[in-house]
């Protein structure tokens, strides 16, 4: 393992809650053909790493920059940005079965070979699975802001995984976050920036906000937050270390 679980006595609190979906006729379909080929458990993964992190090389069949995608939603984005990059190998973590399923429809309907998807807590692989300093970036797009006072503590982007996010990168990868709740783009840029081993690519522009990216697909969940007047804010950051 790549660092000790976390005491009992200081349990994590999960970012995220596991609801039971049913799936489509069609998205049982990809997921009795597909999901042995292109996905995994994380349970089972970090299972596997009791002897050392995971080689990604075993998954694709091939040494590429791979790119760890955490909340990959329904995968339009997801899908979209492995088929722009060929060259790179990209990993799709969420828990959310449908969309996970209607992911898997995606690979197949556009021949991806470069993505595969992990269902299960993108913490704990990270911290069981994943080798420090070996991914090219993590992009986390929307992540679940929690909108709730007393439900903010199970907000992803806090100083503890932002510190085990950025040790994880290789010198030169990207941290990439995106979100349309403004106090949560507040609380992750102070969060990023504290990060000494992380520098905010746009520390020299005005505001400090990174533009968005054109090669970033606009989704209709964004479609839509930009509808209902929520700005949508871009952060990008590069690892800063040896």
């Amino acid at each position: 393992m790549s660092e000790t679980a976390t005491p009992a006595t200081h349990r994590r609190i999960p970012s995220f809650v596991h609801h039971r979906t049913r799936l489509t006729d069609g998205q049982q379909q990809a997921w009795r053909q597909w999901w042995p080929v292109y996905g995994r458990d994380v349970a089972d993964v970090v299972a596997e790493a009791g002897s050392g992190p995971v080689d990604p090389a075993d998954w694709f069949g091939r040494t590429a920059p791979l790119v760890l995608e955490i909340g990959s939603g329904m995968g339009e984005s997801t899908a979209a940005l492995a088929a722009a990059a060929p060259e790179t190998d990209h990993i799709a973590v969420e828990i959310y079965e449908p969309g996970l399923a209607q992911l898997l429809m995606r690979i197949t309907d556009r021949g991806l070979s470069n993505l595969r998807l992990l269902r299960g807590d993108a913490v704990e692989l990270l911290k069981e699975a994943v080798a420090p300093g070996s991914l090219a970036g993590i992009r986390i797009f929307f992540p679940d802001p929690w909108p709730k006072r007393k439900h903010r503590k199970r907000r992803l982007v806090r100083p503890e995984f932002v510190r085990l996010a950025a040790s994880r990168l290789a010198p030169g990868g990207t941290l990439h976050l995106a979100t349309d709740w403004a106090d949560y783009a507040t609380q992750i840029r102070a969060v990023c920036d504290a990060e000494p081993t992380l520098r905010n690519a746009a520390a020299d522009q005005q505001g400090g906000w990174t533009p968005r990216p054109d090669w970033r697909p606009m989704t209709k969940f964004e479609q839509r937050a930009v509808a209902e007047g929520r700005a949508v804010r871009d952060l990008l950051y590069h690892a800063d270390h040896e």
